[in-house]
């Protein structure tokens, strides 16, 4: 039973079921994010950064998000919600500022990452034509691939969650398969994997670990769907540790694949579309065919979870009263508008950023959060929910410094990125200051 602690405040037109997920496909949406975005986007740049140490890099980042999802498992445990983050900050932090501003960087930082989907999406499509460095056609297919998104989740709950199911099975099977048939044509090590790590300074190494980290960020999607799990209390933790653990078989396969077959320069040549690179020398012209099908795949349905899981957590910040709304004149359901709002959001920087940038911001606007999260529970509700101070402690810890070394390095290799983070996590803060003391609480005509 939920005793009473569902918070579901209405459900603004998004038609939540309990118990509408079962375990299987909980896991296979937790999954079906966390890979769609992590291993295709994310290997070459985690390689620039960690070298040949970068399959290690992976495990750095299982291990920090293994211990960030305490927080919310214990949180969820104790009071499944379909609002998951949101929920989990305002019972940490009341219902103020802090709690919308950070549950806002979430929201954020799930939107960069349906941008970062997105452009990989558009490059991997456009590989076979020699055009996956197009600056007119990588955005607009980026763009197209998040109005088809929108699209699907307009048309309902069951579609996305099928469709979640049937492509996340694919989408794992078919990286298995392509990792394990990649190992064996291109024999283990050799390639990048056998060149050495002697070079490899320790704090690039650590800041890989923050993009690695993004990678498994897809398990915050299954804390958000709380509510709807068959018996949340034992399968939401359950659910998130068998998806991480999943994805780091899966991420370390690849890794090592990829390792084996490209050198470390040659990675970073093909940063944004590695997997398909790497699928040529070992697997010929079908191996590169069958990976560019998998990732607009892994890619598409990742996008389409994701819009799913950030227009519910919105919804779910307008039902509290914690962000503005408006209109602008359209009709349906509050969910509907903030659908729209999601997608032009993710389109936006689809078009203004490239890949690192845009994963350097989605780290960024990830780790603060994240720190506010196990801040907040240790602060003020450890006792409530039983958590132990010195993992939550740890895990703090861990964060702190993935992010001081991410925000060194890419200070010196590309500040403007470092700007545009505490410009905009900032801007998010005084923004909720202002419309949380001076605009919500006016008097106004009801246009919820």
């Amino acid at each position: 039973m939920q005793n009473g602690h569902n918070h579901n405040h209405g459900d603004g037109g998004a038609g939540y079921r309990e118990g509408s997920i079962s375990l299987s496909g909980a896991v296979a949406m937790g999954t079906g994010v966390m890979i769609g975005a992590g291993i295709f986007a994310l290997t070459g740049q985690i390689a620039e950064l960690a070298g040949s140490l970068f399959p290690l890099s992976f495990i750095v980042g299982a291990i920090v998000t293994a211990f960030s999802a305490y927080s919310y498992i214990k949180m969820s445990n104790a009071w499944p919600s379909s609002g998951g983050i949101a929920m989990i900050l305002q019972k940490a932090y009341g219902p103020g500022s802090i709690a919308a501003a950070a549950s806002l960087l979430m929201a954020f930082s799930m939107v960069i990452n349906e941008s970062l989907v997105a452009r990989t999406f558009a490059t991997y499509a456009l590989r076979p034509f020699n055009l996956e460095g197009d600056p007119l056609f990588v955005p607009l297919l980026g763009v197209g691939l998040i109005v088809f998104a929108y699209l699907v989740n307009v048309s309902g709950n069951r579609s996305v969650s099928f469709f979640s199911l049937l492509m996340s099975g694919l989408k794992i099977g078919g990286i298995a398969l392509f990792a394990i048939a990649a190992l064996v044509a291109a024999g283990f090590g050799g390639a990048a994997l056998g060149e050495d790590a002697g070079q490899v300074g320790a704090i690039d190494f650590v800041a890989s670990a923050a993009l690695s980290i993004l990678a498994f960020k897809g398990f915050t999607t299954i804390t958000n769907s709380g509510g709807e799990i068959v018996d949340p209390h034992r399968n939401v933790g359950r659910t998130i540790m068998i998806s991480i653990a999943i994805c780091v078989v899966v991420y370390l396969l690849v890794a090592v694949a990829v390792g084996s077959s490209l050198s470390i320069e040659e990675i970073i040549a093909a940063r944004d579309y590695s997997l398909a690179a790497a699928a040529e020398p070992a697997l010929g012209q079908y191996g590169f065919y069958f990976t560019i099908a998998l990732a607009i795949v892994a890619t598409s349905s990742g996008v389409i979870a994701s819009v799913f899981a950030v227009s519910r957590m919105l919804t779910m910040l307008t039902e509290m009263n914690m962000i503005p709304h408006s209109h602008f004149g359209m009709s349906g359901s509050l969910r509907r508008h903030l659908l729209v709002y999601t997608v032009v959001g993710s389109g936006a920087l689809t078009v203004l950023f490239d890949l690192s940038r845009i994963a350097s911001l989605g780290a960024f606007f990830y780790l603060v959060m994240d720190m506010m999260v196990h801040w907040g529970v240790l602060r003020n509700l450890r006792h409530e929910i039983e958590a132990k101070a010195w993992i939550l402690l740890t895990a703090l810890g861990l964060d702190a410094v993935v992010l001081a070394a991410f925000t060194a390095i890419k200070y010196q290799t590309d500040p403007s990125v470092v700007y545009y983070a505490a410009l905009g996590i900032s801007s998010v803060f005084i923004f909720e200051r202002f419309y949380l003391s001076v605009l919500r609480d006016k008097p106004k005509a009801d246009n919820s």
